[in-house]
């Protein structure tokens, strides 16, 4: 919701009405860093989900807050400089792949 609403106030900033996504560079990199952020958000779920569930709930929580501190970074990052988004990107990608390996070795342990 935050980078929505970031979206929506860049769109008022640079007097840039919907469905236009063009116009001013800042507001372009604001709308395509929330745009990427909602991309991944069903695969951050959807591995949290089952990491929580199969591994275990403590190890996927400080996983998912810190990806999502990751991708705020990454959006204020990308917002300001699109070079600013490179390492929080890489981080976020990182702990997707931990999701995704502890996702996988909860359910490999308990159907196994």
């Amino acid at each position: 919701a935050y980078f929505a609403l970031q979206v929506i106030y860049a769109r008022r900033k640079y007097k840039i009405s919907p469905p236009e996504t063009t116009g001013h560079p800042e507001f372009e990199r604001i709308f395509r860093a929330q745009a990427n952020c909602s991309e991944y958000f069903p695969i951050f779920l959807s591995l949290l989900w089952v990491a929580g569930i199969f591994f275990h709930q403590g190890v996927a929580v400080v996983c998912g807050m810190l990806y999502l501190y990751a991708r705020l970074r990454y959006f204020r990052g990308y917002a300001l400089a699109a070079q600013g988004r490179l390492g929080p990107l890489y981080a976020s990608a990182w702990l997707l792949w931990l999701l995704v390996g502890l996702a996988a070795a909860g359910l490999l342990a308990h159907f196994l």
